[in-house]
């Protein structure tokens, strides 16, 4: 793998719960509590490192942490590109995690908001094989226009952008319709099954490939348990299964889910071998808590 990967995204501080049973509201409830690095585009980024890829992560957080994410990026193989925010602290996400191991979200994005052009200047698609976006950076109107930008240098050197749609609350919000106007002209998507549905209105895996390879060359739709798939416009052209594992915390597992067919792909491995890796990598993050390796 001679080029790296620039991933682009959400530095987050994940503070994850694991209530014993309902919340009682008004009152107690006993749970685990434990703080670990997150953000969708960290994982990613971090996640790709651990797989020894050649990776590049550029993102804002708060001034006050700027070095301490700096060497905790490098020690875990990412190469940072990091701006510090005078305003705006380090982004922050609370975590409640069913005992079946789904999870809902409390989001402070903090510094994540305020990302610019700036933070992302052409330079730094210098040595660059693919881009990756977290699909957070569109939820915003300034880090939106940031990776615009970023986009349109990319496709003018011929450089392949993939994106990831991240939360279906948030793509409900802006507009389904909005977000793919935003991204389109990006070579692939990473979605999962809840936000290809927002996305298309369409109900199952195989039309969902179809719509959105109306706006993207290669779809990716992550389907939990039962495996991935990849097609386009034409339909399925892979589809695999997944491993039956025990279920701890599903946080990140599409961020592994990327990382590990990112660098199969980029690695030279088939389309298969890359799904096959990255549903490898999405099996092994369910495993443990937190959404980066342990």
């Amino acid at each position: 793998m001679s080029k790296r990967v620039l991933v682009v995204g959400d530095v987050m501080t994940d503070v994850i719960v694991m209530p014993e049973g309902p919340i009682v509201k008004g009152s107690d409830r006993r749970a685990t509590v434990r703080s670990r690095p997150g953000g969708s585009g960290a994982n990613q980024a971090v996640w790709l490192g651990a797989m020894d890829a050649p990776v590049v992560f550029a993102a804002r957080v708060g001034a006050d942490d700027l070095h301490m994410y700096e060497n905790y990026f490098r020690g875990s193989g990412v190469i940072p590109m990091l701006a510090g925010d005078r305003e705006l602290p380090s982004g922050v996400l609370v975590t409640i995690v069913d005992p079946d191991g789904e999870r809902s979200f409390l989001t402070d994005r903090g510094a994540n908001l305020n990302l610019s052009a700036a933070d992302l200047p052409g330079s730094m698609l210098d040595d660059i094989g693919m881009v990756m976006v977290s699909g957070y950076s569109f939820f915003a109107p300034g880090p939106r226009a940031a990776v615009q930008a970023l986009f349109a240098e990319a496709r003018a050197r011929g450089i392949a952008v993939a994106v990831d749609p991240a939360s279906v609350g948030f793509l409900v919000e802006v507009g389904p319709a909005e977000f793919l106007n935003w991204t389109r002209g990006a070579t692939a998507i990473f979605s999962n099954e809840s936000e290809a549905e927002a996305l298309t209105g369409a109900i199952g895996y195989e039309a969902q490939l179809r719509a959105l390879g109306d706006y993207y060359d290669t779809v990716l739709i992550k389907r939990g348990a039962s495996g991935a798939a990849i097609g386009g416009r034409d339909g399925v052209r892979v589809e695999l299964p997944a491993p039956s594992v025990s279920v701890v915390d599903t946080t990140g597992a599409g961020d592994a889910f990327a990382a590990g067919f990112i660098a199969a792909h980029l690695s030279g491995a088939d389309e298969a071998g890359a799904l096959a890796r990255g549903i490898a990598a999405g099996s092994k993050a369910v495993q443990s808590i937190g959404g980066q390796p342990g």
